[in-house]
C-alpha cells in the first residue's frame, strides 16, 4: 500500500494506542504520520503517556478514521524502530506549532507490521 498517497489523499482523525509493560492501554489523538516509506512512519511525540509507554512496550496501533460517509479508514499495527531528538530535524517536519515545550519532543519511527481496514478482519 502506498501510505504516503493514502494520507495525502484522505482527511480524517487519527488515534494512537499504546500500552505500558503491564498492558494498561492509553489512547490519544494524533495527526497523520510522517511517511518515510511503505513500511516506516514517524510521529512527533511530546513527553506524555503515549511516549512513556513506548519505553517499556514497543508495540502500538494507529487508527485513522476517514472524513467520509460510512466507516472507512485504516488500522496500522506498529513496532517502535528508533527515535530522533535533533530539534532541527523535528522542526523541519512540524506541520504546526502548538507552543509549550517543543524542545522536549522526540521523533519516533515505527515499522508498520500490518495494515487492516477500519472495519473487518480482511486486509
Amino acid at each position: 500500500m502506498d501510505l504516503a498517497a493514502y494520507f495525502r489523499d484522505h482527511e480524517g482523525t487519527g488515534i494512537l494506542a499504546t500500552a505500558d509493560e503491564l498492558g494498561v492501554v492509553d489512547v490519544a489523538l494524533y495527526a497523520t504520520p510522517h511517511v518515510v516509506d511503505d513500511t516506516t512512519i514517524a510521529f512527533i511525540m511530546r513527553p506524555r503517556l503515549s511516549r512513556q509507554n513506548l519505553n517499556t512496550n514497543p508495540l502500538a496501533a494507529y487508527m485513522f478514521i476517514e472524513n467520509s460517509p460510512g466507516y472507512k479508514g485504516k488500522r496500522l499495527y506498529l513496532r517502535t524502530l528508533k527515535e530522533e531528538t535533533d530539534p532541527d530535524k523535528i522542526n523541519a517536519l512540524r506541520r504546526s506549532h502548538h507552543g509549550g515545550d517543543e524542545a522536549a519532543a522526540t521523533l519516533v519511527y515505527f515499522t508498520v507490521e500490518h495494515i487492516r481496514p477500519l472495519v473487518g478482519d480482511h486486509e
